[in-house]
C-alpha cells in the first residue's frame, strides 16, 4: 500500500496510519460500545482517535504529518462505525430471548457487508455535501482543530493515558471489591423512593462531561421521576399496589414498573419525530445525488473509481441477500431478496439524511432510523409468514446490518470534512474507511457474547437501553404482553419533546429509562463541565478536560471488558470451537 502521490509531500496512506487505526479503532470500538450499552447513546470516536494518534505517531514513532494522522483516525473511526450500529440493534436478539438461536458469524459477515454498502453509497455525495454545501460538521471542525495543533495533540494524549491508568484502577479495585454503588441518599436521611445511591463509575463523569450541556435532558428525565414524580406519588398515596394491595415504593421497583416502560414509549416517540423532522432531507438528499452525479466526472481524480463503488454495492446487497436468506430456514430465496433490497434502499435513504442531519446540527437519529427500518424489517417477515422467532431472527440480523451502514455513512461524511479541512486526498481517507470497517463488526460480535455471557443484557449493569426499546416494540408489534398504555403515554411525550428540539424526547427518556444511579454520577460531569467552562475557559475544558474525560472512558470500559471476556471465557471457547 503506498503511502504518497506525487502531489503529497507527506505520507498520508501508509502502513504504519493503517496498523496504529486498526489498534485504536479497536480500543475505541470496545469503549465507546461498552459506553453505549451503559448509558445509552454513542459518541463520536474520531475525535479520541485523533488524540491518541498523535501519541503514538508524534509522540512514540517521531511522524510529523497531519494528513497521516488524520489518516489513522480515520481508520479508527471506521472500526468504531460498528459499535454504534451493532450495539443499539444486536442486544435486541438476547432480551428477546432467542440469543442462542442465531449465526454470529453470519451476523458479522452481514454487518460487514453493511459497512462497505454505508461507505459506497455516501462518498458520491462528498463533493456536493462538504465543497459545494459546505455543511458544518461540528465534530469533524473539532478533530481538525486537533490535527492542527500537533504540540497539543501530543499533550493531550499524555493526559488521556493518565486518566485512563486511574480509571482503569478505579474500576479494578470496583471489581474485586463488589462495591459499585454508593448509598449517599441513606446517609443524609433522604426517602429511599428519592434513590440517593450513586453510581462509582469514572466512565459515566467522563461521558456527562464531554456531552457538557448537550446532556443536560438526560439528567432532568431523571431528576424528574426520581425527585419530583416519586414525591408526588408519595405526598398524594399514589403508589401503585402490588397483589397483596401494599404500596411499591422502593426506586427499583418503580422503574420497572413505571419509569421504564415511560422512558421506552419516549425513546420510541422521540426516534419516529426524529425522522418525520429528517424527511425534508429527503428532498435535499435527492437534490445532492443529482449534483453530485453532475460533477463526478470532472473530479474523478480525486474520488474513489466509481466502477469500483458499483461493485462495492453490488457486493454488499449479495451478501445482505445471503445473510437474509441463510438467518433462518424458513425464509426462502425470495423472502431473502425483498429483505436485502428493502434494507439497502432504507441505507441509501437513511444514510443521506443521518449525513444531512448531522452535518447541520451535529445530532443524529440513528436509533430512530434503526427503529423505523427494522420494523418494516418486521412487518416484511410477518407477511412472508414466518414464526415469532424466526421473523424476529431475520428482521434483526438485516436490521443490524442496516444500522452499521447508517453509521458508517455518517462517520464518514465527519471525516471527509476534516479531510477537507487539512488537505488530505479523498480518495485516500475512503480507502482507510474501508480498511477499517471490515474489523469492527468482528470485534463488536465478540464483546457483545462476553457481556451478555457475564453480566445479561438488561440487567442494571448492563441496561442496553436502545436495544431495550427496539425490542419492547417488536413485541408490541408481534401481540407481545407489554404495558401499551405507557408506551403509548410516553411515546406522545417523547414525540412533542422531539418536535420542540431535535432529540429532546431520547435524551429525556432515556433519563426515565436508566437507573438513577447512573444519572446522578452523569450528573456530575456535566456539572463538572459547565464549571470548567466558566471559571477555567473553554480552552481549558477543551485540551485538559476532554482528554481526561476520553481516558476515564478507555480505562474503565478496557477493565469492564476485560473482566467480562475473563468471566465468559468458557463460553466463549465453546462459541469459537475451542
Amino acid at each position: 500500500m503506498t503511502a504518497q502521490n506525487q502531489t503529497a509531500p507527506y505520507p498520508e496512506l501508509t502502513w504504519v496510519s493503517v496498523s496504529v487505526g486498526w489498534i485504536l479503532g479497536v480500543i475505541i470500538a470496545v469503549s465507546i460500545g461498552y459506553a453505549a450499552l451503559i448509558l445509552g447513546f454513542s459518541i463520536e470516536g474520531s475525535e479520541l482517535a485523533a488524540i491518541l494518534g498523535f501519541g503514538i505517531l508524534r509522540g512514540v514513532l517521531r511522524r510529523k504529518s497531519i494528513i497521516e494522522n488524520n489518516i489513522v483516525q480515520t481508520i479508527a473511526s471506521g472500526v468504531n462505525g460498528a459499535s454504534s450500529g451493532m450495539m443499539f440493534s444486536v442486544p435486541a436478539i438476547f432480551l428477546l430471548g432467542y440469543g442462542d438461536r442465531f449465526d454470529p458469524v453470519i451476523l458479522t459477515f452481514g454487518c460487514i457487508a453493511g459497512a462497505f454498502l454505508g461507505i459506497a453509497f455516501i462518498i458520491p455525495l462528498r463533493k456536493h455535501m462538504i465543497d459545494y454545501e459546505r455543511l458544518t460538521y461540528p465534530g469533524g471542525v473539532a478533530v481538525a482543530t486537533i490535527l492542527k495543533s500537533p504540540g497539543a495533540g501530543v499533550r493531550k494524549a499524555i493526559i488521556l493515558l493518565g486518566a485512563a491508568a486511574l480509571s482503569a484502577a478505579v474500576q479494578f479495585a470496583t471489581i474485586k471489591t463488589g462495591v459499585a454503588n454508593w448509598n449517599l441518599g441513606a446517609l443524609v436521611g433522604m426517602p429511599e423512593f428519592m434513590n440517593g445511591i450513586w453510581y462509582l463509575s469514572l466512565m459515566t463523569v467522563g461521558v456527562g462531561f464531554i456531552a457538557g450541556r448537550g446532556g443536560v435532558a438526560f439528567i432532568i428525565g431523571g431528576f424528574v421521576a426520581y425527585w419530583f414524580l416519586s414525591p408526588m406519588l408519595a405526598a398524594t398515596g399514589s403508589f401503585p399496589l402490588d397483589e397483596a394491595g401494599q404500596a411499591i415504593s422502593a426506586p427499583e421497583s418503580l422503574r420497572l414498573l413505571l419509569y421504564r416502560p415511560l422512558g421506552i414509549g419516549m425513546l420510541i416517540g422521540g426516534a419516529i419525530m426524529g425522522v418525520i423532522l429528517a424527511a425534508p432531507l429527503i428532498l435535499s438528499a435527492i437534490r445532492s445525488m443529482q449534483k453530485a452525479a453532475k460533477v463526478a466526472a470532472s473530479h474523478a481524480n480525486e474520488e474513489m473509481p466509481i466502477k469500483f463503488l458499483y461493485f462495492a454495492i453490488l457486493g454488499a446487497v449479495i451478501l445482505m441477500c445471503i445473510m437474509a436468506v441463510t438467518s433462518v430456514d424458513s425464509i426462502g430465496l425470495g423472502g431473502g431478496i425483498a429483505m436485502a433490497v428493502l434494507g439497502t434502499l432504507w441505507v441509501w435513504m437513511a444514510g443521506i439524511i443521518l449525513s444531512e442531519a448531522i452535518g447541520r446540527t451535529n445530532w443524529s437519529p440513528l436509533s430512530g432510523m434503526t427503529l423505523v427500518g427494522i420494523t418494516l424489517l418486521i412487518v416484511v417477515t410477518q407477511a412472508l409468514g414466518l414464526d415469532r422467532a424466526d421473523s424476529i431472527i431475520a428482521a434483526i440480523m438485516v436490521g443490524a446490518a442496516m444500522c452499521v451502514a447508517m453509521s458508517q455513512a455518517t462517520d464518514l461524511m465527519l471525516d471527509l470534512k476534516t479531510g477537507y479541512l487539512v488537505g488530505a486526498t479523498p480518495r485516500m481517507q475512503q480507502i482507510g474507511q474501508f480498511a477499517g470497517a471490515w474489523l469492527g463488526p468482528i470485534v463488536v460480535i465478540f464483546v457483545i457474547f462476553a457481556l451478555n455471557e457475564s453480566y445479561e443484557f438488561g440487567s442494571a449493569r448492563l441496561p442496553a437501553p436502545q436495544a431495550q426499546a427496539l425490542a419492547s416494540t417488536i413485541d408490541g408489534i408481534m401481540g407481545g404482553d407489554v404495558p401499551a398504555q405507557k408506551y403509548a403515554a410516553g411515546a406522545v411525550l417523547g414525540g412533542v419533546l422531539s418536535a420542540l428540539i431535535g432529540g429532546l424526547g431520547i435524551t429525556v427518556g432515556l433519563g426515565f429509562y436508566l437507573p438513577f444511579n447512573i444519572v446522578l454520577t452523569y450528573s456530575l460531569g456535566t456539572l463538572g463541565r459547565e464549571l470548567t467552562d466558566r471559571f477555567k475557559g473553554k480552552t481549558w475544558s477543551e485540551n485538559v478536560g476532554i482528554p481526561i474525560a476520553a481516558g476515564f472512558i478507555v480505562g474503565e470500559a478496557l477493565v469492564g471488558v476485560g473482566d467480562a471476556i475473563r468471566i465468559a471465557r468458557p463460553a466463549l471457547a465453546a462459541l469459537l470451537g475451542f
